[in-house]
């Protein structure tokens, strides 16, 4: 079977598996935390004990054997009921539903041998002098998917013929970069903030400082050596010695440069660019009380960086953009031959709908590519590739599965235009499949960081949900509109806490008692360890939840005649990266380019 391809009956089936099994578990992620005292929630769902739960869940070693359903249950839960009676049969069951445990993805390793498969030694290209990108210039997570993800990329372009890359929601150019200086590749860079889109521009002028310095340098020293590897594909990556001190290491042509001859040279323009790249989400805009996801610490969770839509921009932003691209045009036009290749970004908001030729003038044949492209844009970028001709080969890995906009969602909240985020398939549209947004909250959640030990931040969580007592109990405004925010990293006790939070909600702090307050966190402080329970069991669910939008994706592409080969491959490491997981594609008329390749593919 050419490129390893799931077939989409075989696919089908494992979305309804996990259909099934959400259909009757997802309940408890779509609770909500802020409520889960004043709603009683582990009383409504449980029927075990949370020392029960979280023992359980602590002793499981993944080889957990199957046994016989209890009578009148399923998936653990009481048919009657709907309480959960068999944390043990829920648990294999998550095992067996999460995508992980589904077997439909392939790892890195094995998509490029079935590259290799179809296209033969098309891939191989040709290799030529490339400037080190040292890791100065990226933390280390970035560093491993910017490694990662651009060999596929490259890779794809070889297969595709191309030699243009398109990066939505690009950010501050990270990926970008390293395309254009590494494998020659002519990169646009497409996002929605003007900001990320001067950062990158700024970014991109010291990398190419430093490219040019290092040229220089590597041509002074006159060490050139070869060895028997000549003309081999060039790759970067980190090597650790037995000092354990990081070499940057590039291999291609047979030479080896160590970072030594590049360290002094990366610090005069890293210590520049770590100003730029510094910017993160300010915890302060965060809503501890609009979700469960909102308190969670960044070890846990992919952090957020929401598209505005243009409709949603202030007129000083949207001529801002207006004067970027004319400038971005501009030089474009004065751009030599031997610049060609070097990273340009531009300031767009996209969609499926957007013309791509209207916003990059010279447009070719291109690979579409994003990573961790934020709610809705992976969609859409996924709905860009299928109706772009000029689009050859798409690589898409999402997160924020939180901001996705959801078709059969009663609110209907985030769909442009009526196009919404979830369900993309057919399949899955043609049953009103639904998550729910505190489920996709809980999706975002990172069980291999948790099970490493990287717990979850349940004192604040346990603080907000207390909170919502005492705002029951004594303020009729209990469901204000307005947002506690991120009061509990500045707050140095309970009461602290409550009465930081009353005063940014405007509520009367004279009608409680210090006394009062601690009463409250006193009367449910033994009750603590529900809520630890309650939410190791989301953390539990959240492969699941994800991967029904992951399969979703994946029917979408496989449901589009003009793609030819669509998988989900395992790009990064889990600990490193939780979003790891790309959605890839290739358009039908780019296969079979090698003849005997192509009709082994038949």
């Amino acid at each position: 079977m050419a490129f390893n391809d799931l077939p989409i009956d075989t696919l089908k089936r494992k979305i309804n598996e996990v259909k099934r099994f959400l259909s009757i578990s997802l309940s408890i992620s779509n609770a909500h935390t802020v409520d889960f005292y004043t709603r009683d929630v582990w009383s409504t769902f449980m029927c075990v004990s949370p020392e029960v739960v979280l023992h359980s869940i602590s002793s499981t070693d993944g080889r957990m054997e199957a046994v016989e359903e209890k009578e009148n249950t399923t998936f653990g839960f009481c048919n009657a009921s709907k309480k959960l009676v068999d944390i043990s049969a829920l648990l294999r069951a998550a095992r067996a539903h999460s995508f992980p445990g589904l077997g439909v993805s392939m790892q890195l390793e094995e998509l490029m041998e079935n590259l290799t498969l179809i296209y033969g030694d098309t891939i191989a290209g040709e290799s030529s002098d490339k400037v080190p990108v040292p890791d100065e210039f990226m933390n280390c997570k970035k560093a491993h998917e910017v490694h990662a993800m651009s060999e596929v990329v490259a890779s794809l372009a070889e297969c595709c013929r191309v030699k243009q890359v398109i990066d939505v929601g690009s950010g501050k150019g990270y990926l970008c970069s390293y395309l254009s200086m590494q494998f020659n590749l002519q990169v646009f860079g497409i996002d929605s903030s003007s900001t990320n889109t001067h950062g990158a521009q700024e970014r991109n002028r010291k990398l190419k400082k430093f490219s040019k310095a290092y040229q220089k340098q590597n041509r002074a020293s006159g060490n050139q050596a070869l060895d028997s590897e000549d003309g081999s594909k060039q790759h970067s990556r980190n090597c650790e010695n037995s000092d354990g001190n990081k070499n940057f290491i590039t291999k291609g042509k047979g030479r080896f440069v160590a970072q030594e001859e590049t360290s002094d040279l990366s610090k005069r323009v890293s210590s520049d660019l770590s100003a730029s790249d510094n910017a993160t989400l300010d915890p302060s805009d965060w809503d501890a009380g609009s979700s469960f996801l909102s308190t969670l610490s960044l070890d846990v969770i992919e952090d957020a960086s929401p598209r505005v839509h243009p409709s949603q921009l202030s007129l000083e932003e949207r001529e801002r953009r207006k004067r970027d691209n004319l400038e971005r045009k501009e030089r474009e036009g004065r751009r030599n031959d031997s610049d060609s290749s070097l990273f340009s970004p531009l300031t767009s908001y996209v969609t499926e709908e957007t013309e791509l030729k209207t916003l990059i003038t010279e447009l070719e044949d291109a690979v579409l590519v994003g990573l961790h492209t934020c709610g809705d844009l992976a969609p859409s970028s996924l709905r860009m590739f299928g109706a772009k001709q000029e689009l050859r080969a798409v690589c898409s890995v999402g997160c924020c599965y939180h901001l996705l906009s959801e078709e059969f969602d009663q609110d209907r909240q985030g769909c442009v235009s009526g196009v919404c985020g979830f369900p993309m398939s057919q399949y899955l549209k043609d049953q009103a499949c639904f998550c729910g947004r505190n489920a996709r909250m809980s999706a975002c959640l990172a069980l291999e960081r948790v099970s490493a030990g990287g717990g979850l931040p349940m004192e604040s969580l346990f603080y907000r949900a207390v909170l919502h007592v005492i705002l029951q109990d004594h303020y009729d405004c209990f469901k204000s509109e307005k947002r506690v925010g991120n009061v509990y990293s500045k707050a140095s006790s309970f009461v602290d806490y409550v009465r930081r939070a009353l005063r940014k909600l405007d509520l009367d702090e004279t009608k409680l008692s210090d006394g009062d307050i601690q009463s409250y966190h006193d009367r449910y402080t033994p009750r603590m360890n529900e809520m630890v329970a309650f939410n190791m069991l989301k953390v539990t669910l959240a492969p699941c939840i994800e991967g029904l939008i992951l399969l979703d994706r994946l029917c979408y592409l496989k449901e589009q005649e003009n793609v030819s080969h669509s998988a989900l491959v395992q790009l990064f490491d889990p600990l490193q990266s939780p979003r790891c997981y790309a959605v890839i594609g290739i358009k039908e008329s780019t296969v079979c380019l090698n003849t005997k390749a192509g009709s082994a593919a038949v």
